[in-house]
């Protein structure tokens, strides 16, 4: 019988229930896959305990999980791209990566490089195309911009900072401790900036010589978003892709934008930007290249039995972890 981690309510990271949970043949255009590895995201605890999100979670039972690495078991009708025995993997809802095995649209899978690890794509896929989309789309990462990188020690903040500097962008990046700030800088990131020492703003008026960054990658959310909007340039763009301190307060637009300099706010999220198959091949081109020349590294600090993935979670919320967690079913 196929185990799963099923929420039968949303909560704290024990809600998570490992037991038995049936699985059906793969529908038309479904593939049926068993998984190596599973990567744990942020947004996981999101959908975990209720906390608003651009991806809807359907309601309870549920299984969530963004995304995961493994092996075609079988295909439904219609699949003629995938056959068994594929390596593949996915970064992208539908939720369910929190299972041994599921079944997944066949036009939303990706084939995977057989240069490549399980655990390094199963840690870096669904944050490598948020950080493509991020840096080539939300807004377009030039040579010697000034940019401003959240929680920088991160998972998601080490993948940003790596990618920007082979982008050639100067990073501000704000970390809790000193430790996490040479972490930060081993990435990448030229000025860690401690919150609880010092002030991000001033740091980057101080790199830009008082003209602001050209984008922050805001994933903080209520306790840095109006600081954030005060260290950019004008006509700079805030990139508000998460909330780990809780879902900031409403904008005013003339006076939280307008006033500061004619601002862009947004808040991305990954399903939008790779809605399309062939933007959603352009992010997993890119990102595979990224892994397999060296640039992006997953930061693998943390491996947890699938099992224990209440665990996970209630390291991740802690605050204290450096890198990306996988799961291992």
């Amino acid at each position: 019988m196929n185990k799963a981690q099923v929420i039968h309510q949303l909560g704290a990271p024990d809600v998570m229930t490992w037991q038995d949970w049936p699985l059906d043949d793969p529908a038309p255009g479904e593939v049926r896959l068993r998984h190596t590895a599973v990567g744990v995201n942020y947004a996981d605890t999101y959908h975990r305990g209720g906390i608003s999100h651009p991806w809807p979670v359907p309601a309870p039972p549920v299984i969530i999980g963004f995304e995961g690495v493994g092996i075609v078991e079988g295909v439904g009708d219609g699949v003629t791209d995938f056959a068994a025995g594929d390596r593949v993997a996915y970064g992208i809802p539908p939720l369910g990566s929190y299972a041994e095995a599921r079944n997944y649209p066949a036009d939303k899978l990706l084939h995977l490089p057989a240069n490549l690890d399980d655990k390094q794509v199963a840690a870096l896929l669904m944050k490598g195309m948020t950080a493509h989309y991020l840096l080539y789309r939300t807004y377009a990462v030039k040579p010697g911009d000034v940019i401003l990188v959240h929680a920088a020690a991160g998972g998601m903040g080490l993948i940003l900072c790596q990618w920007a500097r082979a982008l050639g962008a100067i990073t501000v990046g704000t970390v809790s401790t000193p430790e996490k700030a040479e972490v930060a800088r081993a990435a990448g990131c030229d000025y860690p900036v401690v919150r609880s020492e010092q002030s991000f703003v001033d740091e980057v008026m101080r790199v830009t010589d008082g003209e602001g960054c050209a984008v922050v990658y805001e994933a903080i959310g209520k306790d840095t978003l109006q600081q954030s909007l005060d260290s950019l340039r004008p006509m700079g763009v805030c990139a508000a892709y998460g909330h780990v301190s809780g879902p900031p307060d409403p904008i005013d637009v003339i006076q939280d934008l307008g006033r500061r300099g004619s601002l862009f706010i947004t808040r991305p999220a990954i399903m939008h930007y790779v809605a399309k198959r062939s933007d959603l091949e352009w992010a997993a081109r890119d990102l595979f290249a990224a892994i397999g020349d060296g640039t992006l590294d997953a930061n693998i600090n943390y491996e947890y039995a699938l099992k224990d993935a209440v665990k996970a979670h209630q390291a991740i919320e802690s605050g204290t972890t450096l890198g990306a967690t996988v799961l291992i079913p």
